[in-house]
């Protein structure tokens, strides 16, 4: 990975950008798609597009409180938004953590693009940003998105509830030196 700021982040296949709100539409075409909020929204009813705007306004508060947040990624060849992903505050198992997330939009499941994203989080927490350890979690089965946090070297921990729902979660820290 060729990373220049943590504001643009360069994988092999993806570039990615701090999220800003005119991201908007194309963030709206990822997480409304029904197959992505079934593992990235933690309500029973489908986010709406205010949902994402008010979603969207909060990750973008998140970057200029911290230095640090969630991209939007692109395909470095087509500059198409293939995803979102990064690092960010939240709490968890009742305890405040640095989430790596990510979403790829489906068409390019099964690509390695999420595992690629993930690799990109693990990078900028540990060698840029310093950070002691991240989590990772995900509906339990959401067996892709696991197979992402075990190829970016998160290892299980543990079954918790997360927004009334179970999920696992899986942990990260750096290796010794």
């Amino acid at each position: 990975m060729s990373t220049s700021t943590i504001e643009r982040v360069q994988t092999p296949r993806l570039v990615c950008e701090r999220l800003q709100p005119h991201h908007l539409p194309e963030l709206s075409t990822l997480l409304l798609d029904p197959r992505v909020a079934a593992t990235t929204w933690p309500r029973p009813d489908p986010p709406t597009p205010a949902d994402l705007a008010a979603s969207l306004e909060a990750k973008v508060d998140h970057w200029q409180r911290h230095g640090f947040g969630m991209w939007l990624a692109r395909d470095r060849e087509t500059g198409e938004m293939v995803g979102r992903g990064g690092l960010q505050y939240t709490f968890v198992a009742g305890v405040n953590e640095i989430e790596a997330g990510w979403a790829i939009v489906p068409e390019r499941w099964g690509a390695g693009l999420g595992t690629e994203l993930a690799q990109a989080c693990v990078e900028v927490a540990f060698q840029q940003l310093g950070l002691l350890r991240i989590v990772a979690f995900a509906l339990p089965h959401n067996v892709a998105s696991r197979r992402v946090m075990e190829k970016a070297g998160f290892s299980y921990d543990r079954e918790i509830v997360h927004a009334g729902l179970p999920h696992v979660l899986y942990l990260l820290a750096p290796p010794r030196r």
